[in-house]
């Protein structure tokens, strides 16, 4: 026998129930904190995830995501520094770049003239 007091997933009272939940944003504060516990190891990840409210499964995105991105804690300026110089050197070349497309154009225009094509 069927149970006739549920809902479909599709009715229009379980859509507008659903579209009232707000998505929660958590801060980097917060996640740094959850991912050092779950570095401890002291508690398991299900006790982590009731004590901080946060699903299981994100707990281990985070602390992988922490993981991989360990190395640039330590490399951080060095990288933006050279990131920067080459950045500055791109910039300084495209300038040379313009300059001799002005200086194409100045000259066509000026003979273009001459001509009386222009």
């Amino acid at each position: 026998m069927k149970n006739n007091n549920t809902k479909p997933a599709s009715s229009r009272e379980s859509i507008t129930e659903t579209s009232q939940r707000t998505r929660r944003v958590l801060d980097d504060a917060f996640k740094t904190k959850v991912v050092l516990a779950a570095l401890h190891e002291d508690k398991t990840l299900a006790e982590l995830s009731t004590e901080f409210g946060v699903h299981p499964n994100q707990i281990s995105q985070w602390k992988a995501y922490f993981l991989q991105n360990a190395t640039s804690v330590f490399s951080g300026p060095k990288d933006e520094k050279k990131e920067i110089k080459r950045l500055e050197k791109e910039r300084d070349d495209l300038h040379k770049v313009i300059g001799k497309k002005e200086m194409d154009i100045d000259f066509l225009k000026k003979n273009l003239k001459k001509l009386g094509l222009l």
